[in-house]
This record gives structure tokens, sequence and C-alpha cells, in this order.
């Protein structure tokens, strides 16, 4: 499966255009990608704060397939839309999110996207 995924909020809690800090992404990405699935970051970030967050991902063992781009979608379509079967955002509607107490911006509760992805893919996250 395509999975496109965002960064701030996401992968990390919101410090744009520094890097946030860890929510616990990394095991459930990692998972995925064990199991064969496709990752695209999939964020607004560009130059230098794309390079940073891609190099988050590498320094965390999480290989990407694609950053903001679908590699094979060009040979179906012109669309600049990233084509991905799932994706994970906070800003996704019924995405589980954190609401912290000191009133930041919420970010991806990734103990319940575990479970949701348990139940949809049968995906088990080492723990």
């Amino acid at each position: 499966m395509i999975i496109a995924v965002d960064f701030d909020g996401t992968c990390v809690t919101h410090a744009y255009p520094e890097i946030g800090s860890d929510i616990g992404a990394v095991p459930v990405l990692k998972a995925l990608v064990a199991a064969g699935h496709k990752l695209i970051l999939y964020t607004m970030r560009s130059g230098d704060t794309l390079a940073a967050a891609v190099k988050w991902c590498e320094e965390n063992g999480i290989e990407l397939w694609g950053v903001n781009n679908n590699p094979e979608q060009h040979t179906w379509s012109a669309s600049p839309k990233v084509y991905a079967a799932l994706y994970i955002d906070d800003a996704a509607l019924g995405c589980p999110l954190i609401l912290p107490a000191n009133g930041k911006r919420p970010y991806v509760d990734w103990g319940e996207v575990s479970q949701l992805l348990l139940v949809s893919i049968g995906l088990r996250v080492p723990s």
C-alpha cells in the first residue's frame, strides 16, 4: 500500500521551521516499511526545511519511497496531487490527535494510529 505521511504535527510535534519532538511515529513508520508498504513524505516544507525533515527520517531509519511525489504517478497522471491509498496527517478528518494541555497545536496520537492500522491492515508494531 502507498501511504502519504505529513511531517509537522504528524511525525513530530509542531515546531516549524525547526524539527519538533518525538511523538512515537518512528516504530509505526518503520513497521509499515518492514511490512512492504511504501511511504511518501507529503509535507508543505521546502528547501532547507524539507531537507531537514528528510534527514530526520533517514536518521530514524525510516525508508521513504517518495518525497512530495509518487515516483510512479507520472506514468498515468500529470496531476500535482500525490496519489496514496492512505494519508496520515494531523489535519486529516478522523486522524486521532493528542490535544496538549498547554494550548499548543494538536499532534497525531501514534498509539491510536497503530491500533487503527492493526485493525485495518493487520500491522503489528514491535514494542
